[in-house]
């Protein structure tokens, strides 16, 4: 059980108390006159610092999905305890990072995270001077990817001090019936010029953020107003940048690091919630997820976990510790990796080999 204690957040450029209690903080970023016009926009880096870790001989940077922002403690603590100094990220327009009149998680292009990714990069190099793994889930993970691709071409992602990259269910392609991905995607791609901040009708589902939230059938608290029950709505000129996100991916990356992908062995997507929401991924299909994978470009570990949610570090307790230790044993393998291209380019775990359940319908989060 994670808590919140307030929806305040700091406008300062120095560490301030952050919600989730003592032992956090908060650094905002200011980032400028926003480049699609809703004021100036800011980004949060929140680090996680008590007293009684072990020294830090790693460094952690999370990133968040779509309807989402950090409040994964557990996660910290145990990051922390394995030796690992951990900062997370709420990307402009998220979370702590919302400011008034701001359209939640709107962005029309995904390059414009590179300017709060580099500068918590910075942040976090500088007061640890140690190597940096960096972490996402879900549409976080196809921003990283696209972020890391950048760095490698730029001088290379291992010359900033990132060793490897971990994605929780990442958001690889557009799920749903294949007209989406066919005629859908030009559509979109007209729309979203013409019309950007049109509202997309996709439907209100509940399913994902009751299995989650413990005023439903839950066991996790977290800031409603930063993360809905329902989700946020989908503009068309976010939709647009996710898809000429998705469709630069499936080109082919050179994200220069390791990558261990953990995903939901089933996907199973529905509306409403049922029991089936707590042991399958509800928002994405994990046959893109295993499909798309290998366009990273190095070593790749995808590993299915047997009952997870889509996030899969918020699955009950016994998928939830099977995400954990396979998160472990990889770090410790790469904390001994002298390179990226050690090993095979690809390799799925033996538990891939169990039925992946057919999508059903399209969901608005990720």
């Amino acid at each position: 059980m994670t808590r919140e204690t307030s929806s305040t957040t700091s406008s300062t450029t120095t560490w301030q108390p952050d919600v989730l209690g003592a032992d956090y903080q908060q650094l905002t970023l200011p980032l400028g006159p926003d480049p699609d016009g809703e004021g100036d926009a800011v980004a949060t880096l929140v680090r996680y610092s008590p007293a009684d870790v072990p020294a830090a001989t790693r460094a952690v940077l999370y990133v968040h999905g779509f309807t989402d922002y950090f409040f994964q403690e557990h996660l910290a603590q145990h990051l922390a305890a394995q030796g690992f100094a951990f900062y997370a990220l709420d990307l402009r327009k998220c979370g702590r990072s919302r400011r008034a009149g701001q359209t939640p998680h709107y962005v029309s292009d995904l390059e414009l995270y590179d300017e709060e990714l580099n500068r918590s990069l910075e942040v976090v190099r500088t007061e640890t001077d140690l190597p940096v793994v960096i972490m996402a889930h879900s549409t976080g993970g196809l921003v990283t990817s696209l972020w890391l691709n950048r760095l490698e071409t730029a001088g290379g992602t291992r010359a900033q001090g990132i060793t490897g990259l971990m994605l929780n269910s990442p958001w690889f392609d557009l799920q749903g019936p294949g007209y989406y991905r066919s005629v859908g995607t030009p559509i979109l791609e007209g729309l979203g010029r013409l019309r950007a901040f049109a509202k997309l009708p996709l439907g209100v589902s509940t399913s994902y953020g009751d299995s989650l939230h413990h005023t439903q059938a839950g066991e996790w608290d977290y800031n409603l107003d930063w993360k809905p029950l329902s989700g946020f709505p989908v503009h068309a000129g976010w939709l647009r940048a996710i898809r000429r996100g998705h469709l630069r991916l499936h080109k082919g990356l050179d994200i220069g690091v390791p990558a261990l992908i953990l995903r939901s062995k089933v996907t199973k997507f529905m509306r409403k919630y049922g029991p089936a929401a707590d042991v399958s991924d509800v928002v994405l299909d994990v046959r893109q997820i295993q499909r798309w994978s290998g366009c990273l470009g190095t070593r790749t570990n995808i590993v299915p976990i047997e009952g997870a949610r889509h996030d899969v570090f918020l699955s009950s307790e016994t998928p939830r510790t099977a995400a954990l230790r396979e998160l472990d044993s990889w770090l410790k393998w790469l904390a001994v990796t002298p390179s990226a291209d050690a090993g095979p380019s690809v390799v799925t775990q033996a538990a891939a080999s169990g039925p992946v359940a057919a999508a059903e319908s399209p969901e608005a989060g990720a």
